[in-house]
């Protein structure tokens, strides 16, 4: 059962996880039951948040009805372990405006979602230029019932690449566009993009924007860059380290931030060359569950999940010590 709750939660400040969707090995249905467990394992974890069928959610594997059984499995899941207030964002991303909104519109149902993430448009990427992608998201904006976060994720989107003027500009025209997620990696951007919004932050409400980081490996730097959070597909494998970095350099345990942020650094890399299938697997080795992507997304052989499991592990030996 979703929560009665219909107004969106606030979002706060901190590490969130780009939830993985979770299938049956054999069959490549869904497997809710994990999809629950994932939830809630990642709460306890302390995560500020949770991201559903986002890019590491392989949404373009899903279908609109399977997109909204893990929204509400999710969001059912975090009620009844215990934490009402933990938002759920909702990659809401379909190429027309139509769709967009209609998902939009359906994710707030309930009260199960809290936000909702959204790409540009890029499919005719030939025909699409910074005027159409200004049109896209104002237009949604102006429909959705819940806030709109900006997804600027170029290798998602045919290499288009929202600069920070453009995304300044979003947030000027419409008080409903409340953030962006910078999987694009430029720090200088995102200083430029909270600096100008004035981003919520730890150390203060800010405008309430929220500027988040879209890498893990990149923690500390979207904090000492006026970030508000990160949404990191290495939260979930390592959520408590991922934590870990946020709060020590909030707190200003400068020191300590850094050396765990290079730790941070070197095991997320394994899983990012490794992609979906190397975050599942490494769920799978550490964890009992994750399995594997929907096809045409490769596994991985025997010799690729032996390089993660080493390649991560002195990033897991921290977590499991928290």
């Amino acid at each position: 059962m979703t929560s009665p709750n219909s107004s969106p939660r606030p979002l706060p400040c901190g590490i969130y996880a780009p939830t993985m969707t979770f299938f049956d090995p054999s069959t490549e249905d869904l497997d809710l039951p994990a999809v629950r467990a994932h939830a809630q394992r990642l709460a306890r974890a302390g995560l500020a948040g949770l991201v559903v069928m986002g890019s590491n959610g392989e949404a373009v594997h899903c279908s609109r009805d399977e997109k909204l059984a893990v929204l509400r499995a999710t969001r059912a899941a975090l009620d009844d372990a215990g934490f009402p207030r933990v938002p759920v964002l909702f990659g809401a991303s379909e190429p027309s405006v139509r769709g967009t909104v209609e998902l939009c519109r359906l994710a707030a149902e309930g009260g199960a979602a809290d936000a909702v993430l959204a790409l540009p448009p890029s499919y005719y990427r030939a025909l699409v230029d910074e005027e159409t992608v200004f049109d896209y998201f104002t237009a949604v904006a102006d429909a959705s019932p819940l806030p709109v976060i900006v997804y600027n994720y170029p290798g998602a989107v045919a290499g288009l690449d929202l600069d920070s003027d453009l995304l300044v500009r979003l947030a000027r025209a419409h008080p409903n566009i409340r953030g962006t997620k910078f999987t694009c990696g430029s720090t200088g951007k995102l200083t430029r993009v909270a600096a100008t919004l004035d981003a919520k932050t730890p150390r203060g409400s800010g405008s309430g924007y929220m500027a988040f980081g879209g890498i893990c490996d990149f923690t500390l730097q979207t904090l000492v860059s006026g970030g508000s959070g990160v949404i990191a597909g290495g939260a979930n494998v390592m959520p408590k380290l991922c934590v870990r970095v946020w709060d020590l350099a909030a707190q200003g345990k400068r020191d300590e931030a850094e050396a765990l942020q290079k730790v941070l650094s070197r095991c997320d890399w394994p899983l990012t060359k490794a992609a979906i299938a190397g975050t599942k697997q490494a769920l799978q080795l550490y964890y009992g569950y994750g399995g594997y992507p929907r096809r045409p997304l490769k596994r991985l052989d025997e010799a690729a999940v032996a390089a993660i499991k080493e390649g991560i592990k002195e990033a897991m030996d921290i977590e499991n010590s928290l």
